[in-house]
C-alpha cells in the first residue's frame, strides 16, 4: 500500500464534499474547486473522511495513489486557509508595483513587463521588492510564481533577479585579477 494514498483525508466542519462519478467538488470559505479522479480509482467519503482506493496492485495504480490522495487534500487546505508564495526582487533599479490586475515589473531590459494576473490568483506588492501571490488553487500558485521568477532568474555571482523567499542562491566567486 501507498503509505500516502492509504490515509484517509480528514474534512474540517466548515467545507462541503461531493463526489459524484469520480469528480471531486469541494467548497470552502474561500471558493470552490473540483478535480476528476482517474476512473480507475474509488473514491468514498464515510464519517467525515475520504478514503482514496485503487484497483489493484499494479505499478500504474501505485504510482497514482498517492499522488491522487495528495491533490484532493491540497484541494481541501486551498478551500479552507489558501496557499501564497513571495519572491524578493534584487538588484539596483529591479522593482515592481501593481496596477490593478496587472503586475508591471522594471528588471533592467529596455521595457517593463506588465504581467496579468490569471483568475483565482491575487498578487500583491507590498514593498518595491517584494511580491506575494496567494491562491485557493496550489498549482495555479505555483506555475504563476514560477512564471513571474523566470522573467529574471538569480544570477550566481551577484544574485541580482527574482527569487522566492526561501530561496537561498549559491554565489561563484568573480574573475580574479592576475
Amino acid at each position: 500500500m501507498s503509505r500516502i494514498g492509504k490515509l484517509p483525508i480528514e474534512i474540517p466542519g466548515n467545507i462541503d464534499v461531493n463526489i459524484k462519478n469520480n469528480i471531486v467538488t469541494i467548497k470552502g470559505p474561500r471558493g470552490e474547486l473540483s478535480y476528476i479522479a482517474n476512473p480507475g480509482f474509488k473514491i468514498e467519503l464515510e464519517d467525515q473522511k475520504i478514503h482514496v482506493k485503487r484497483p489493484s496492485d499494479d505499478k500504474r495504480w501505485r504510482s497514482l495513489h498517492g499522488l491522487t490522495r495528495t491533490l484532493i487534500n491540497n484541494m481541501l487546505v486551498g478551500v479552507s486557509e489558501g496557499y501564497s508564495k513571495g519572491l524578493l526582487i534584487e538588484g539596483v533599479g529591479y522593482k515592481a508595483e501593481s496596477r490593478g490586475k496587472f503586475l508591471i515589473l522594471t528588471l533592467g531590459y529596455s521595457h517593463p513587463i506588465y504581467f496579468l494576473a490569471p483568475e483565482g490568483v491575487s498578487i500583491q506588492v507590498p514593498a518595491p521588492n517584494r511580491i506575494e501571490i496567494s491562491g485557493i488553487d496550489k498549482v495555479l500558485v505555483g506555475e504563476v510564481t514560477a512564471k513571474i521568477r523566470s522573467f529574471r532568474p538569480p544570477e550566481p555571482y551577484k544574485g541580482k533577479g527574482i527569487r522566492y523567499l526561501d530561496e537561498h542562491i549559491r554565489r561563484k566567486a568573480g574573475k580574479t585579477a592576475g
